[in-house]
């Protein structure tokens, strides 16, 4: 047996004739730091010339802020969030309220001209016929101040007149924005389709694509406007029958008249609410009227409160700032209708009420198209994940460098090409 200091007297059995040196004293490694000898304790012995003080130790990396890069933490090294692609007018992710109403501004000035242009025909066809009336009645107030600063007990004249012109006015007005309107929701909602992409359309290519689905989009407002009116329909026989009757009396009758109205607003917001977003449903995804409103009623539900904040918030904002901008031409317009003579004041007024009007729903016209858009949009990203099909578009049209109008097939469901 050995010691462990010397080879070995014999060699086991079945092990090769030369074996490696047995363990000794380690040798120098040439990692070994300089000055310290071999074997000999950390710290030990006497420093040599070309020993080195020991390093201080690297001060922590910095933490940087959150950029805008949207790779989290540090220079991109940290995990995070990558920011989505935004090609067009919203980013193709669930979209938040300042997202919404940001996307519907750039709709109005990525496409200003289709846009705009569209929204100032669609006003001026539904403002003229009600400054028409509104000037007309402001000529029969002038003639009836006159007569009685002439004579103050003479009949007053041109009441009937006025009261006609002016209710008439109104519902030739109410007919034309029912058929203007929804065809400026139908352009826009298709102009709006190409914008998320970053897309451009000119106003005939929008009117083009969308003439073909007008005929579902009326069948679709005007169901929208029965389902509106039978409450009203209905109260109104009440009130007819219960006057005719003499059952209540004139106080009696104005508080069944209130009380109907409280009545009819919680069903008025459910079902406006419940089918705002059945216009884009038949633009772009070329639904018919009743699958529409059932497809608006699906992606409403699970964010009806949501649904319905932005719309009012919406109707508000446009509608101050639509007041901010009519009010000074009809404030004149009424002047000069009122207190004017002759065949030139009654002109000037209707010009200046009627472009008060214009001015005001042109701007009212595209951001709530836009908005009721957007929010289309939004709900199916949220439960459909429609934003990985758009991210996915996105990318390809990058690649080929411009938006084609293919773009359009993939608001529908299946992706079928348009017929």
């Amino acid at each position: 047996m050995s010691d462990g200091h010397g080879p070995s007297p014999e060699t086991p059995p079945g092990w090769a004739a030369e074996q490696p040196p047995p363990y000794g004293p380690s040798q120098a490694s040439p990692w070994t730091a300089p000055g310290s000898a071999p074997g000999a304790p950390h710290g030990g012995g006497p420093e040599a010339p070309f020993q080195q003080a020991p390093h201080a130790p690297y001060p922590p990396h910095p933490q940087q802020p959150t950029g805008g890069s949207g790779y989290g933490l540090g220079h991109g090294y940290a995990y995070g969030i990558p920011q989505a692609p935004r090609p067009g007018i919203i980013p193709l992710r669930p979209l938040r309220l300042g997202d919404i109403l940001d996307g519907a501004i750039k709709l109005v000035r990525s496409n200003p001209k289709a846009v705009l242009g569209l929204s100032a025909v669609a006003a001026l066809l539904a403002s003229l016929p009600l400054a028409v009336g509104q000037a007309f009645v402001l000529g029969s107030m002038r003639s009836t101040l006159r007569d009685a600063y002439t004579d103050p007990y003479a009949e007053p004249t041109g009441v009937a007149g006025g009261f006609v012109a002016q209710y008439g006015g109104s519902l030739v007005s109410a007919a034309v924005s029912f058929v203007v309107v929804t065809v400026l929701t139908g352009v826009l909602t298709r102009i709006l389709g190409r914008a998320v992409f970053g897309g451009s359309i000119t106003a005939g290519e929008a009117w083009r694509l969308t003439r073909g689905r007008l005929p579902a989009l009326f069948g679709m407002v005007g169901l929208l406007v029965a389902v509106l009116a039978v409450p009203l329909v209905a109260f109104l026989g009440i009130l007819l029958a219960l006057y005719a009757t003499g059952s209540v009396s004139g106080g009696g009758l104005a508080a069944l008249l209130l009380v109907m109205v409280l009545l009819y607003l919680p069903y008025l917001v459910f079902f406006r609410t419940k089918f705002g977003l059945a216009a884009p449903a038949v633009v772009l995804e070329g639904m018919g009227p009743v699958a529409a409103l059932r497809r608006s009623w699906q992606l409403v539900s699970g964010d009806f409160w949501r649904v319905f904040g932005i719309m009012l918030l919406t109707s508000i904002i446009v509608g101050v700032a639509a007041a901010i901008l009519q009010v000074p031409f009809t404030f004149v317009g009424m002047l000069l209708g009122l207190l004017g003579d002759g065949a030139g004041a009654t002109v000037s007024a209707v010009v200046l009420i009627a472009v008060g009007g214009t001015v005001g729903a042109m701007i009212t016209y595209p951001i709530e198209a836009g908005v009721s858009g957007l929010l289309y949009a939004d709900r199916r990203m949220r439960s459909e994940a429609f934003d990985l099909v758009l991210q996915t578009a996105a990318v390809e049209q990058q690649r080929q460098g411009w938006v084609h109008a293919s773009a359009d097939d993939l608001w529908r469901p299946t992706h079928t090409p348009a017929p």
